[in-house]
This record gives C-alpha cells, structure tokens and sequence, in this order.
C-alpha cells in the first residue's frame, strides 16, 4: 500500500510558516493585501474565490475583491490593471481566467499588463521568465508550486533522481519540469507526440501526471518504488461522491490500479489541488516581502 501524500498535512505547515511571516510584515507596518479580479459570475471562479478569501483571511492577508461585468471591454480591464499596478497597499493580483470570449483573443496581451512583481499565479512572461532563470521576477503558477511544497515537506530529495512530466502546459507541465530541474533532478516531458509515454513514465523517480485525462495513468505507467504527483482535477461521472451518488472529481490516475504498486501517491481530492490555495497566499506574502528588501 502506498504513502498517501495528503494537503491536509503540507497546509498546517505551509499555513504556520504564512501566519508567522504575515504577524512579522504587519509589525513592520505592512499589511500583505490580495486583489482579486473576475469579470462576470462564472461559478467556477466564484468557488475559487470564496476559498481563497477564506483562506487568505484566516491567515492574516486582507484581501480586495474587484467585480466587473462580463461583457468589459478592453481599455476598462488594461485600466483596472494599471491602478493595481501603481497601487503600493496591493501586493498580489489574481485575475480570473479563462477571460470572457471577446476578449480571449487580447489575453495575453491583458495579462502582460500586470506588473510580475504582483503576478502570484505566475500567469505573465516576466513570471515565466522567472521560473526558467531560477530568480525571483515574479513567481511560478501556484499549481507546480504546490507540487515541490508536497515533495519538501515529505522530505523526497530530487537530487540526482529521474523524474517524469506528462503534459508540456505553460501553466503546469513546462513550470514543473523547470522547477524539478533546479532541484537537481533529471527531467523528461512526455506529451501527445511522445511515442512511448508509458515507457517513459516507468522509468521514473518522480512521475508528475498533468495531461487532464481522466483515467490515463494506469498501472501500465507505473512501477514499485515511485513518487507519483497526480496533478489533474477530472470529472469522474462513474465515481461515488462524498453524499454516496455518482459523480465526483478524480485525477488522470486510475487509483486503484496505481496505488498499490508505487511508493507514494498524492490523491485526487486531497492533495495537489488542495495546497494550490496556500501557495497562492503564500505567494502574495513573499510579493510583501519583496518591498521591503
């Protein structure tokens, strides 16, 4: 039976370490202070927020809700960036993506706008960049983020290790891959060109599954031994919930299958997904931090 590898335990950590460092800023007259940005009322990036605030708040960071209306155009979103960018009280932007539809072919022109030293969900070049150089010019997407937070905490030393990315995605597999290289592992990514991604992911140390595919990592990809970091959130229409009726999120990993063979495994719900939000507040601490250096 493997290791589960559980948020539950990486948060009270993570959260101890962001509560501290909130208290230390405050008595030195900073007060960390998150924006949220969402245009429209999707539900999804309702949920989100409401979880963040929570979170946010039950650590000490104030948090600023900016509500616009969906059909936005262009020039209002690049204003409303460029106040927060020139305002010194907000150190973390979150915008809600994906953007509305007209505005989706300007997106990434929108989010370039946002000074990096603000991007907490590393969604701008500069934060890129970053990640790639290995030096602190914004920071990388919360959700590889979590992924190394998961591995420190349990102590899995990359040094030296092979590790497997599947899913070559700005906002996970390549950020992932970078940040597994810094800490001194041997990376390769899979992807949809890849001939043997089975092959591939069996030779791996530390096997990360980003590819969004329910039920694509079956024991065919795995072998005894393994880290497994399962970074997917899917809808699994076949899976009893919580209240006992079909439907309930699951990860690309067919965990049945998967479990009882590797070392350790992160489950979905319950582990990647789960410390995304206390990195991101983390994140918006370390942003305070920054203006002080």
């Amino acid at each position: 039976m493997a290791k589960l590898l559980l948020a539950k335990e990486v948060n009270e950590k993570l959260n101890e370490r962001i509560t501290a460092q909130c208290a230390a800023l405050k008595e030195r007259g900073v007060n960390p202070t998150l924006a949220i940005v969402r245009c429209g009322e999707r539900p999804d990036d309702l949920s989100y927020e409401r979880g963040a605030t929570k979170r946010a708040e039950s650590l000490g960071v104030a948090v600023e809700k900016i509500v616009l209306s969906e059909n936005i155009s262009k020039e209002e979103l690049l204003s409303v960036i460029d106040a927060l960018n020139r305002n010194d009280a907000v150190h973390g932007v979150l915008l809600f993506r994906p953007l509305p539809k007209h505005l989706k072919a300007d997106e990434d022109e929108i989010c370039n706008r946002l000074d990096p030293r603000k991007d907490v969900d590393g969604m701008t070049d500069g934060s890129a960049a970053g990640v790639f150089a290995g030096k602190a010019l914004g920071f990388a997407p919360c959700t590889p983020a979590a992924c190394m937070e998961i591995l420190d905490h349990y102590g899995i030393d990359c040094t030296g290790k092979k590790a497997v990315v599947i899913g070559r995605s700005l906002v996970v597999g390549k950020p992932a891959a970078m940040m597994l290289m810094s800490r001194n592992a041997t990376v390769t990514i899979c992807h949809t060109r890849t001939k043997d991604v089975a092959a591939e992911a069996r030779a791996a140390d530390i096997l990360v599954s980003s590819a969004g595919v329910l039920g694509s990592l079956t024991k065919d990809f795995v072998r005894p031994g393994q880290i497994v970091i399962d970074v997917s959130i899917n809808w699994d229409p076949e899976k009893i919930n919580a209240k006992g009726g079909k439907g309930a999120i699951a990860g690309d990993a067919v965990f049945e299958e998967v479990e009882p063979i590797v070392e350790a495994i992160t489950p979905v719900p319950g582990g990647v997904g789960a410390v995304t939000t206390s990195v991101l507040i983390g994140h918006v601490v370390e942003a305070a931090q920054r203006t002080l250096d």
